[in-house]
């Protein structure tokens, strides 16, 4: 919009009032216009809220002393000119200085009517709150050791800060109206001084932002406009998580509010224990007992897998116990969809007790090998 448009436009007829009127005057027209027009009174309906728009555009400029005063400097020229865009003084939209008349600049009066938050009279400064991101939760999870190399699906009992349910967030009594709030005049914003003359807008304490306030809090609420929301969700845990590891549940947060998009939910998985099997990386392991004369010997052992048929493993003449031997193929899942190995350690297995023949045959191999110490190399290292 150019600047003669500007300057065609008569605030004071907006308001309704002369324009000598004084400011107790105008302040009062505008309150008025605005709590008649105002969107949560009238939802859907947008010739209500063009009116309101206006109102609030014409109060931002002559409830304000310096700007009204500039506003009618320029309408006193702008009407000596003609009314003509052409025949507007210099710098009002037919060359000149490009954007100063009068020895004022028009950005300065017009440029942040509808673009600054807060300030004096500036109800119409905050049209609607802005759409908010809705809050990221965080919860815990226990799932198997199975379901967790897997993959499940399980259900999460979430509590969150949502809207009033009774109030739908206004902060009033159902089957109440609100009215302009009388701390920020309808801004949603304070301002106050933090000293060395600077000055900072703060949300008002009265409406909380809300820029309305009503005489009968909601009996839910108490008036905060807010409250808890409980729901159940169903979530995904992918195949190979890992015990403590954090998952991103995208948009199952808490809700937004005036539109806004939900938060993200954060899942911090625990996993259980097994009986037979343990982890490390996605690898899984396995201790497998063997016999002395199997480990001394040589054998074919069969050992189970998680979630599989079992494998045959061949055991080489004189394994010792802890040597680990690799099952590819049978371990956690990984990204990519590919699986890790089943890695099982050796055990020798003593008897705790022998019954005689068995006695008998290891008295017989120990005669066998007299003479061998198998821990002769220890002395002799340190020799």
């Amino acid at each position: 919009m150019n600047n003669a448009d500007w300057a065609n436009k008569d605030f004071y007829k907006v308001l309704g009032v002369a324009k000598d009127a004084d400011p107790a005057a105008i302040k009062k027209a505008y309150r008025k216009l605005a709590r008649e027009n105002h969107p949560d009174g009238h939802p859907g309906d947008k010739a209500a809220e063009d009116r309101f728009k206006a109102v609030a555009e014409a109060y931002d400029v002559v409830g304000d002393a310096d700007k009204r005063k500039q506003y009618d400097e320029m309408r006193s020229m702008f009407a000596g000119a003609g009314g003509r865009g052409a025949g507007f003084p210099t710098g009002f939209g037919g060359g000149g200085q490009g954007g100063t008349a009068g020895g004022f600049d028009l950005s300065d009066l017009f440029g942040d009517v509808f673009n600054r938050g807060g300030g004096g009279g500036g109800f119409g400064r905050q049209q609607a709150p802005r759409p908010a991101r809705g809050a990221d939760l965080e919860t815990d999870a226990t799932v198997s050791f199975t379901d967790a190399l897997e993959g499940s699906t399980i259900s999460l009992r979430l509590s969150s800060d949502a809207p009033c349910p009774t109030c739908s967030g206004t902060g009033g009594k159902p089957g109440t109206r609100p009215h302009i709030c009388g701390t920020c005049d309808g801004a949603g914003v304070v301002v106050s001084s933090v000293g060395g003359g600077f000055s900072m807008n703060e949300t008002c304490p009265e409406c909380h932002g809300r820029q309305l306030v009503y005489d009968e809090p909601c009996p839910t609420c108490h008036g905060s406009g807010r409250g808890l929301s409980s729901r159940t969700i169903s979530a995904r845990i992918p195949a190979g998580v890992k015990d403590g590891q954090r998952i991103r549940l995208k948009g199952k947060g808490a809700s937004g509010e005036n539109g806004g998009p939900p938060g993200d939910l954060f899942v911090t998985v625990r996993v259980g224990a097994h009986p037979l099997f343990g982890r490390k990386g996605d690898n899984l392991t396995l201790a497998v007992p063997v016999s002395f004369d199997e480990a001394a010997l040589g054998a074919e052992i069969k050992v189970p897998t998680l979630g599989g048929p079992p494998v045959t493993l061949r055991i080489q003449p004189g394994t010792p116990t802890g040597r680990v031997m690799r099952v590819r193929g049978r371990g956690a899942t990984r990204k990519d969809g590919s699986r890790g190995d089943l890695l099982v350690t050796v055990e020798v297995a003593v008897p705790d007790k022998l019954d005689e023949a068995t006695r008998a045959a290891v008295e017989a191999y120990r005669d066998a090998r007299k003479g061998h110490d198998p821990r002769a190399r220890l002395f002799q290292a340190g020799a």
